[in-house]
């Protein structure tokens, strides 16, 4: 069993989650908070809050390990869909019900991978005001943890140009979820990790205004 989806290339999905893993300091002024809590090894579901079109390619660079994402079908045209499939991406159509994808992702993570998912389902504001069942469903499909990740400052203000801003992931602690069957039990699953990424984004919102403390010393997010 690989952590990959079948047609990938492990070694270009190595090759570019190694160019994330430096590009996106030259970017940003980047700081990622509890970098140590991403589990090396074992399936995880990393749910992530989701405000810009760069949170995906951030949190790919700086996870340290093989991930797969569920990326909307609407990307997945021409030579930008030959290149997700290859590093091993999976196109998702939003608002249907397609199971495909869903199930290429639990046997990825029965094969001890990581599947990143952003349970808002789509680009809002970033506080995890609702979520869909996809994250809870894979967690207790395949027995695997949650982590929740939040990312601040990669949303631009409308009209306005930036250059090198500040950017903050802050990586919680990871969290198990129900495997209890049903639609309710599903239900309350959900919630839970609605709420733990919402209270995420909350935390790195007062560490970002000075409220609360930081876990990085100023160095690079490698020297955490």
């Amino acid at each position: 069993m690989t952590t990959l989806p079948d047609g990938s290339w492990p070694a270009l999905h190595d090759f570019t989650r190694w160019i994330g893993s430096w590009l996106f300091d030259l970017i940003f002024r980047l700081r990622v908070h509890g970098r140590r809590r991403i589990p090396a090894g074992g399936p995880v579901v990393l749910v992530a809050n989701h405000s810009a079109v760069i949170d995906g390619p951030l949190v790919y660079g700086l996870v340290g390990r093989r991930c797969v994402f569920l990326v909307k079908q609407e990307a997945y045209r021409g030579a930008l869909g030959w290149f997700l499939r290859r590093i091993g991406q999976l196109p998702v159509r939003r608002g249907e019900p397609d199971r495909t994808p869903l199930l290429a992702a639990v046997r990825a993570l029965r094969a001890g991978g990581l599947v990143v998912v952003f349970p808002e389902g789509t680009r809002g504001d970033g506080t995890v005001a609702s979520a869909r069942h996809g994250a809870a469903w894979l967690a207790r499909s395949a027995d695997a943890m949650v982590l929740p990740v939040a990312c601040r400052g990669t949303r631009r203000p409308a009209g306005r140009r930036r250059f090198r801003p500040r950017v903050d992931v802050l990586v919680g602690e990871p969290v198990s979820v129900s495997a209890s069957r049903g639609r309710s039990a599903l239900g309350t699953a959900t919630e839970t990790v609605r709420g733990e990424l919402a209270a995420l984004v909350a935390q790195l919102d007062e560490i970002r205004t000075g409220a609360a403390p930081s876990e990085v010393d100023g160095q690079r997010r490698h020297g955490e």
